[in-house]
């Protein structure tokens, strides 16, 4: 798949996926996108290839090549990013999401399934909130956490 871009400044959400390695989950995540009108932004390397045949039965026809942007790296990402706000939700965070105040135009930031994100991505960002639950739970599925706080964003944005 080529590179995408979305170069155009949007007062839009943008939902970032840090070197993402589960091929289904991105595509949901890619299907909420399309649906919600947020833009994907995708941190490589990813963990699968955009031809798989999980990914492909999951997006079906709900990819927007307009709204997909890649970045070749984490530094890529936050170069592009640094007049930019981006918010990382992380089962690290104190904050929880629906005490914190979205913009339109923000940047929610998610880490990898197996593995969140590194130390260096955690001292770059500006904000981290997360989403409350049951201890000694671990996390929730990343499309389903990608849902609720989206939701949470344009509720608050009226995006």
């Amino acid at each position: 798949m080529d590179t995408m871009t979305h170069d155009k400044p949007n007062l839009s959400t943008k939902i970032a996926l840090y070197e993402p390695d589960i091929p289904q989950n991105t595509a949901s995540i890619i299907r909420t996108c399309s649906c919600l009108g947020a833009y994907l932004e995708i941190i490589e390397p990813c963990g699968f290839l955009f031809s798989d045949k999980r990914f492909k039965r999951v997006v079906m026809d709900y990819i927007d090549e307009d709204k997909i942007k890649f970045y070749k790296s984490s530094d890529e990402f936050f170069e592009y990013k640094k007049k930019q706000r981006v918010i990382l939700i992380t089962t690290k965070a104190t904050k929880i999401y629906t005490e914190f105040s979205f913009k339109s135009n923000d940047t929610l930031l998610f880490g990898r399934e197996s593995a969140g994100v590194p130390d260096k991505v955690h001292k770059i960002v500006n904000e981290k909130i997360k989403i409350p639950m049951k201890l000694n739970k671990r996390s929730l599925n990343l499309a389903t956490s990608v849902g609720i706080v989206l939701a949470e964003q344009m509720r608050q944005t009226k995006n």
